[in-house]
């Protein structure tokens, strides 16, 4: 898949999440390396209003969705894939006002499971906010009993 249909097929599945709608996260890249969302800086993702820390679950929802689209990126075609586990570690609070982005890429594809890892940033992809390893659940291109939402993204109808 090219990295223009990949974009355009993220964007797709991007848009189709209606959380990831309300904290207005947005696609930045996507090829065969893997994929890069935006989670734009807005007070509704702030936990702690005393000192404007980042809530854990904004950070844990762009990197669980940047984990996920990345499947897009190293698969021929698009499956659903449920996460199985996913690992944070936070290194540092993120900088208030600043968006912050979220970066991950497969490293290893099997029959069942993927593998992925990744970031989240703000300025700088060598000093993290927090990294991220998960695995996510290969059910197939076609989903027994309910819409074939892979073909959908493929058709651009998402």
């Amino acid at each position: 898949m090219n990295s223009t249909s990949l974009m355009a097929m993220a964007e797709r599945f991007l848009g189709a999440l209606k959380h990831c709608q309300i904290l207005q996260m947005r696609v930045t890249h996507a090829d065969a390396e893997g994929m890069t969302l935006i989670l734009p800086w807005s007070q509704r993702i702030v936990g702690n209003p005393q000192t404007g820390a980042v809530h854990g679950g904004a950070l844990t929802t762009l990197l669980d969705t940047t984990c996920g689209m990345a499947t897009l990126c190293a698969l021929p075609r698009f499956e659903v894939c449920p996460t199985l586990d996913l690992r944070i570690d936070y290194m540092h609070p993120a900088e208030q006002g600043k968006d912050i982005f979220g970066h991950a890429q497969c490293y290893r594809v099997t029959r069942d499971v993927i593998f992925t890892r990744g970031s989240a940033y703000q300025d700088d992809p060598a000093r993290p906010i927090c990294q991220v390893v998960g695995t996510f659940m290969r059910l197939g291109h076609d989903v027994r009993g309910g819409i074939d939402f892979g073909s959908r993204l493929e058709e651009g109808e998402a």
